[in-house]
């Protein structure tokens, strides 16, 4: 038995919810393939809807995925959804696989994302002209370390969450040299060190997130973003480049699905089409795994817990 049909069984909430199920055809026995990337709130979230799908019977299974890879993956019918399509990252990836048949659009959570490149608030103190990014840039000195000489160092996400950073840079002609963090792990634990001191630094980071609770911060802000500026030189403020622009400031979050999942687990795509996440519900999804230190299962299970009214609409 799954811990969530152990949670319900124990708070008699189980005959319940089966009382208010539908009437579908019945879903298939084979899994719903979920795939799990490399940062907190998507584990956590995955597990969420993994869950929930297990709690009215269906199978579940999850596989590791590449970020950029995964659309494909879904459009091929080799994984069933995606819960996390940040517009920033993977947004181009999305609509490329979009053209080519295979998976649809399954509807955009409430949240509103912002992926960028962020300080925290100390850093504002050794230059003062931020938000601004010709600020940055001129203070750009300040964040050298011996990996990058006398330019800026610009820590960015993993390689595939392809955020084009170092095409910007050269788009913007500015002084730093973009280093990509391993993990999200190693995005915080740069954190933690630069607070100790107080120690200027500039990182990638994203909303929602748990980081905005615990470090107080702006994102930079470049050139506003502007349809064709990653692929029409003559739209920006650089003629001769693309990416001469910051992220969408209020990006969308969707959930992606494959064609023939509302055919296979009629039920599980309904429930999916429902499915809309907040930032604070994102926000503490991640909390619960790299602040409080769970498992993305049991993290996953105790959200579950604490959000019951949230979850049960979208079962009824």
């Amino acid at each position: 038995m799954n811990r969530l049909a152990k949670l319900m069984g124990a708070t008699g909430v189980g005959a319940v919810m089966l009382l208010t199920v539908p009437a579908f055809a019945e879903d298939s026995k084979d899994p719903i393939i979920i795939p799990t990337h490399n940062w907190s709130s998507q584990i956590v979230m995955s597990h969420v809807v993994g869950q929930i799908f297990e709690s009215i019977g269906d199978n579940v299974e999850y596989v590791s995925t590449d970020s950029q890879a995964v659309y494909e993956s879904v459009r091929l019918g080799d994984a069933t959804l995606e819960l996390e399509v940040w517009e920033g990252a993977f947004g181009v990836a999305f609509n490329e696989a979009l053209a080519k048949g295979g998976l649809h659009d399954a509807g955009d959570h409430n949240a509103v994302t912002r992926e960028d490149w962020w300080y925290p608030s100390w850093t504002k103190e050794s230059c003062p002209g931020l938000p601004d990014w010709e600020a940055l840039n001129a203070c750009a000195a300040k964040f050298a370390t011996p990996e990058t000489g006398d330019k800026g160092r610009y820590l960015g996400g993993p390689v595939d969450w392809l955020k084009h950073d170092a095409e910007r840079v050269e788009a913007l002609n500015m002084d730093f040299v973009v280093v990509n963090a391993g993990s999200a792990s190693a995005l915080w634990a740069e954190l933690a060190s630069a607070e100790k001191d107080k120690r200027p630094v500039v990182i990638f980071n994203w909303t929602p997130n748990f980081v905005e609770a615990l470090y107080p911060g702006e994102f930079v802000e470049f050139p506003t973003y502007f349809e064709g500026c990653k692929d029409d030189a003559s739209k920006g403020p650089n003629p001769d480049k693309t990416y001469d622009c910051g992220n969408p400031p209020n990006g969308y979050l969707k959930k992606a699905a494959w064609d023939g999942m509302k055919e296979k687990w009629p039920h599980a795509y309904e429930i999916l089409t429902k499915i809309s996440f907040t930032n604070a519900q994102i926000a503490e999804m991640a909390k619960l795994v790299d602040i409080d230190e769970m498992e993305p299962e049991d993290a996953a299970t105790e959200w579950l817990k604490t959000n019951e009214p949230v979850w049960k609409s979208w079962t009824s």
